[in-house]
């Protein structure tokens, strides 16, 4: 529980004061401290987010992806998206790419985000033709400048990393790389701003 001298006292943020803000600042910044924390824990999670029909659970699959993307040489932004791309699964299973996508996007270069948020769409390649799906659903991104690198992380980290004798490293060895790209000043392209 939240000692009452550490909280606002506004009931709407218009009528709040620089000492309300002052105590909101202190807490977001021991929050969003702990974020990379919070995002480690989400990628475990996915060890019991229900998709059981796979050979691998989720967790499982993003520790080969980012294993396979850090033994391939990719950069450590590049690896910690492999780690995470699935992690919007659980909450947003029709659109987990853009959920993960807006995780990592304050973080990381605009082209991994995009990676990352349409990961899916390029994924159906391998798959949609057996569930009734479009196998060409990435066509419609084929101008893209992106557009072949998409295509070349779901052939190499995310179709192909389902393998259970795959020697996929802990999650314990990226903890440092999600610490390092979590912990960075935020920033928004899109407004120029920082938080």
């Amino acid at each position: 529980m939240v000692a009452e001298s550490t909280r606002a006292t506004f009931t709407r943020m218009q009528d709040g004061t620089a000492d309300d803000y002052a105590k909101i600042d202190h807490a977001d910044a021991e929050y969003f401290a702990a974020l990379p924390t919070r995002i480690l824990a989400a990628v475990a999670a996915l060890a019991t987010d229900g998709l059981s029909a796979y050979t691998i659970d989720r967790t499982s699959h993003s520790l080969q992806s980012a294993t396979r993307a850090l033994r391939a040489g990719e950069e450590e932004d590049y690896v910690v998206a492999a780690l995470i791309h699935d992690v919007g699964d659980p909450l947003a299973p029709f659109s987990h790419g853009r959920l993960a996508a807006s995780i990592i996007k304050p973080f990381v270069s605009p082209r991994i985000a995009w990676i990352v948020e349409q990961h899916p769409v390029f994924q159906m390649y391998y798959y949609a033709p057996h569930m009734g799906g479009t196998r060409d659903a990435r066509e419609r991104f084929r101008d893209h400048e992106w557009f072949d690198d998409a295509e070349y992380f779901t052939a190499n980290y995310d179709e192909n990393c389902f393998d259970p004798d795959y020697p996929s490293l802990p999650l314990e060895y990226f903890a440092p790389m999600v610490h390092n790209v979590f912990s960075r000043e935020p920033a928004f392209p899109e407004t120029g701003a920082t938080l």
